[in-house]
């Protein structure tokens, strides 16, 4: 015998959890709808060329390969070293994102498309990464992106529509952090080392999970010296409110093009008089993003009251990504929606409603075969309107099925004995407050279930 189990980093999904799911992503899409933004899908899998180099060296790690079919021994036997072994046997690779495939997309369908581009994009990604609470290798992501145009006035769409989920969802203490790519770059130029840059973004991001000491250590094992160290941690340390950041950075940046860039850039961003981000906006200079496609503004945003699970959405601008696909020259910028940590950070703050988690509405009692043929018709005209509603598939004890609908959730349940089959009458039994009342079979489907 099988003992049943799934891979790790994974889950199933019952009915009372995928609903609450669906609520979020009909929340989520009904807002990219709004704002303008068109569906897009793309493959599971990609092939191996289209993903490796894009994550930095970290993120190719935690690609998922998959196995090309054939004779893979005969393939093997060719490799002469770890990395063309994995090519010769494992040309394709579950996604790990969907801002790659989209770049890839628009490059193959460039003449079909009228740019800038707004394309929203709901679909499960993989990474073979270490699962713990709120990081799993099987998760959805939820995707805007505006590509074609290099307007800042997309970067604050996208902050809107951010914001317009999160208050929508219930998450209204979801803080949204800002950042420049050009302000990082900046500062490797500061401390002479432009190119670690790469190294600098990938020590920084992790600021949140191993603190100053942990990016400190790593910095110095990368190769930087003490002095420079001592600037990076001055630039991180920087604090106030948003326009005194802004000012310490003018300060730190006199003369240097990449930080100059990146503090005009905020200070357009913010000062934006149509969004009212004082509030929920506030610039994190910690915020660093690892990918390495990101070239501009990079967004994030947090989970409410400082709770320790990751961030639950982010993104940011990238420049010339199309480039790697033969497309050069076209600039983007998206945000990203993490729904499985959405997802926990509202069912521990219990903010689902209760229809979020329900479905069936009124659930027909069948008392015999006469009674239950006549609550079948009636069935049918109820779900005409829209009702969500079912039978009980067989005779049984009245309590029996009644407890069948409290244990599915379902509020109301609909009853046709023989009195009420002789007087065309109905009854209707609230399970949530115990209330039953008596109407006519005729009025039913304007009963307010």
């Amino acid at each position: 015998m099988i003992r049943p189990s799934i891979p790790r980093g994974t889950r199933d999904f019952p009915p009372s959890i995928l609903r609450k799911r669906q609520y979020i992503l009909d929340t989520i899409r009904r807002v990219f709808e709004c704002y303008g933004f068109q569906p897009l899908e793309t493959p599971s899998m990609e092939n191996m060329d289209t993903l490796t180099g894009k994550y930095g060296d970290e993120g190719d790690k935690l690609l998922f390969r998959i196995l090309d079919n054939g004779d893979i021994l005969d393939k093997a036997k060719q490799a002469r070293d770890p990395a063309e072994l994995a090519l010769l046997i494992s040309g394709k690779a579950l996604r790990y994102d969907l801002t790659i495939p989209f770049a890839r997309f628009v490059a193959m369908n460039q003449q079909d498309l009228a740019f800038p581009f707004r394309r929203y994009q709901i679909q499960p990604v993989w990474r073979a990464d270490r699962p713990q609470k709120g990081r799993y290798r099987e998760f959805y992501q939820c995707d805007a992106d505006i590509i074609g145009s290099d307007s800042l006035l997309c970067e604050i769409e996208l902050l809107l529509l951010a914001g317009k989920v999160f208050r929508e969802l219930g998450l209204t203490d979801s803080a949204l952090r800002i950042n420049h790519r050009k302000l990082l770059s900046g500062l490797a130029y500061l401390i002479g080392r432009p190119e670690m840059l790469a190294e600098i973004t990938t020590a920084i991001d992790k600021m949140d999970k191993i603190s100053w000491a942990g990016v400190s250590q790593e910095l110095l094992t990368k190769g930087l010296d003490e002095k420079a160290l001592a600037i990076v941690g001055n630039f991180l340390s920087i604090n106030g409110s948003n326009a005194e950041k802004l000012d310490k950075l003018k300060a730190l940046f006199p003369e240097n093009n990449d930080g100059q860039e990146g503090i005009a850039a905020l200070t357009r961003i913010l000062d934006n008089p149509f969004t009212g981000f004082t509030g929920y906006l506030r610039i994190d200079l910690s915020l660093a993003r690892g990918l390495h496609y990101y070239t501009g503004t990079i967004l994030e945003a947090g989970a409410p009251g400082g709770m320790q699970i990751g961030s639950l959405g982010g993104g940011g601008r990238y420049d010339n990504l199309t480039g790697l696909f033969g497309l050069p020259g076209i600039s983007g910028v998206g945000f990203s929606f993490g729904v499985d940590r959405i997802f926990d950070v509202m069912e521990e703050l219990k903010l689902f409603p209760v229809a979020a988690a329900q479905s069936t509405r009124v659930l027909f009692l069948h008392l015999g075969e006469e009674m239950a043929a006549r609550a079948f018709s009636l069935l049918q005209e109820i779900r005409d309107k829209g009702i969500a509603s079912e039978i009980y598939p067989s005779k049984a004890r009245m309590d029996k099925q009644i407890k069948y609908a409290d244990k599915r959730g379902i509020p109301y349940v609909a009853i046709i004995g023989e009195a009420e089959l002789q007087s065309g009458k109905i009854g209707i039994k609230n399970l949530q407050t115990g209330t039953q009342e008596t109407i006519s079979q005729a009025d039913l489907a304007q009963f307010p279930f």
